[in-house]
């Protein structure tokens, strides 16, 4: 692979991971703006262009149920792929909102308007901790268990093959009882989310200790020894030292992994309801606004 490509290799992730963030400044600058600028003495519910927002972002809201068709129906292969139907989802997913609260003039009306417009609140919030979730899991975490079981698998041949642990005895013992402390979650379910959230304090703590432990063998290695013992032992000291943080970090991955799966599996069942909800509310208040 030549320079520049290996270069481009790099850069492309980096700037999709600036997407997100420019797209939730753009949408809370506009709604920072709608909310401040007064729009009522130019947008009305009823008529205009206010009714017409209201349409199209309730429109954009009813196109939402084409990538749940798109990924149960195989026959609708043919409209793209489901990663594309997904951001497109998720873009419908603001932009009607938006629109609809650009419809309603950023305030409350009627009991049937409020109950469609909480209900839409409370789906778009869903959708952001659920895109966040998708995120952690498919972006960041996504094969790193099969990481951990290969490192861990690595640490027990190189243990029963080599002895150059002899020089670090109690490595492999001493890199299980940090994981056990610091990375493997808690047993109780409530302290599972602070446990993951906390990560990088706890996956700095363990390597930190690991470390001071490495340094330790490695000098009653030296000590005492001749000048090629010790530069042997210095070298293994390294060597082990790269492994043992490896092995945490893609331990703490693999755990996040597992947590975030979970809470994506349950958002997933909590999440359908509230859209339903939020179907009914909005044909209740469309139906109401035009007979009454």
């Amino acid at each position: 692979m030549s320079a520049s490509a290996a270069q481009m290799s790099v850069e492309k992730p980096r700037r999709r991971l600036y997407w997100p963030l420019v797209w939730t400044t753009v949408v809370a600058v506009v709604l920072y703006w709608g909310y401040h600028a007064h729009l009522e003495r130019y947008i009305t519910p009823q008529r205009g262009l206010g009714y017409w927002l209201g349409i199209t972002g309730g429109s954009m809201l009813l196109l939402l149920l084409l990538y749940s068709a798109r990924k149960r129906i195989r026959w609708l292969r043919w409209m793209g792929s489901i990663p594309a139907w997904f951001e497109f989802h998720m873009t419908l997913g603001v932009i009607g909102p938006v629109l609809i609260l650009f419809h309603s003039n950023f305030s409350l009306g009627a009991t049937n308007s409020n109950v469609a417009l909480i209900c839409m609140l409370t789906v778009a919030a869903s959708g952001v901790v659920g895109r966040y979730f998708y995120t952690r899991l498919h972006a960041h975490l996504e094969g790193h268990e099969d990481n951990w079981d290969q490192l861990k698998a690595a640490g027990q041949r190189m243990a029963s093959q080599s002895t150059s642990l002899a020089f670090l005895p109690g490595f492999l013992q001493r890199l299980e009882c940090l994981e056990a402390r610091w990375i493997q979650p808690p047993r109780n379910p409530l302290l599972r989310l602070p446990h993951m959230l906390s990560g990088g304090i706890r996956l700095a703590i363990a390597r930190w200790s690991m470390r001071m432990e490495i340094r330790r063998a490695a000098r009653r290695a030296q000590a005492g020894n001749s000048a090629l013992v010790a530069e042997h032992a210095q070298r293994l000291a390294k060597a082990a030292g790269i492994y043992a943080s490896k092995r945490l970090e893609a331990g703490r991955r693999t755990t996040e992994y597992q947590v975030y799966a979970k809470l994506f599996s349950l958002w997933h069942v909590l999440h359908l309801p509230l859209f339903f909800m939020l179907l009914i509310a909005g044909i209740v208040h469309v139906v109401a606004i035009n007979i009454y």
